[in-house]
């Protein structure tokens, strides 16, 4: 899997529930609050590459910096992000898996320590329907790594869907399903070092 495919893979749809009240649109404030209070989360997630072809798993948060994507058969590849690096494994690689600082990659823009949408240059688009606010944002100090388009509900704010955009223009689609947020994720979970140690493929 190369580093394209996994911000293609890594640009997340997560299904947009649209309800039938309307909501006004979110403030930058609010979702950085929900962001920063959202400290684990797990569910199913529907990922469309960027070819069109769908893959489903599951995916564990664990902020800040922690995330690990787990697909399901027949694809056999994993995704772990912990300790400030991005480990891609492909089953079609026998050299172990490709590192890449997590910083470089728009997914690192959520899973920081400080969410703060307010920072200059930061959001370079917002929008609302009347039932989801949709928010474009980037590195505001290396626009070039790319963006990460985000889709919110609101009463109760809930993150439904995201849309990466890697550095060559390529766009994954990552839904989330029955994201469920709180609770107890193991360490375990975001090691790369034991992943690495026990990946069979």
């Amino acid at each position: 899997m190369t580093k394209r495919f996994f911000t293609l893979a890594f640009a997340m749809i997560l299904t947009v529930v649209a309800g039938t009240a309307s909501a006004q649109q979110l403030s930058l404030a609010q979702i950085s609050q929900y962001l920063n209070q959202l400290q684990t989360a797990q569910g199913g997630f529907t990922q469309i590459n960027a070819d069109g072809t769908l893959s489903t798993g599951t995916i564990y948060i664990k902020r800040p910096g922690r995330i690990r994507f787990e697909y399901n058969p027949p694809e056999k590849s994993l995704v772990i992000g912990q300790g400030g690096q991005l480990a891609i494994f492909d089953p079609r690689s026998n050299t172990g898996p490709e590192t890449y600082p997590l910083n470089q990659t728009p997914l690192g823009i959520i899973l920081q320590r400080n969410v703060d949408l307010d920072r200059a240059r930061m959001v370079t688009n917002q929008t609302s329907d009347g039932t989801t606010t949709t928010i474009t944002a980037q590195d505001p100090d290396n626009p070039q790594y790319g963006n990460i388009q985000m889709v919110f509900t609101g009463s109760p704010i809930e993150l439904r869907q995201w849309i990466v955009t890697d550095d060559v223009g390529s766009q994954t689609t990552v839904i989330l399903n029955d994201l469920v947020s709180g609770g107890s994720i193991s360490e375990r979970k975001f090691n790369i070092v034991s992943a690495t140690s026990n990946w069979n493929p």
